[in-house]
C-alpha cells in the first residue's frame, strides 16, 4: 500500500507543484547549451591542436 500512495502522491507532485517551461523557454535553454557544447569542444580541439603541435616539435628536435 505504501508503494501505491508513493506513486500517487509523486503524480500529484509532478502535475501540480512542478513549475514546467514553456515552449519559448525549453528552446532558449536549448540553444545555450547547444552554444555551449560548441564553445566547449572547440576549446578541447584547440588543446588538443596545441598539445600536438607542442609534442610534435619536441619530437622532431630529440628524436
Amino acid at each position: 500500500m505504501k508503494i501505491i500512495n508513493s506513486i500517487k502522491e509523486s503524480y500529484m507532485e509532478l502535475v501540480h507543484k512542478v513549475s514546467w517551461p514553456t515552449r519559448s523557454e525549453l528552446a532558449n535553454s536549448a540553444v545555450v547549451v547547444l552554444i555551449a557544447s560548441i564553445v566547449i569542444a572547440l576549446i578541447v580541439w584547440i588543446m588538443d591542436k596545441s598539445f600536438e603541435t607542442i609534442m610534435t616539435f619536441i619530437y622532431e628536435k630529440v628524436f
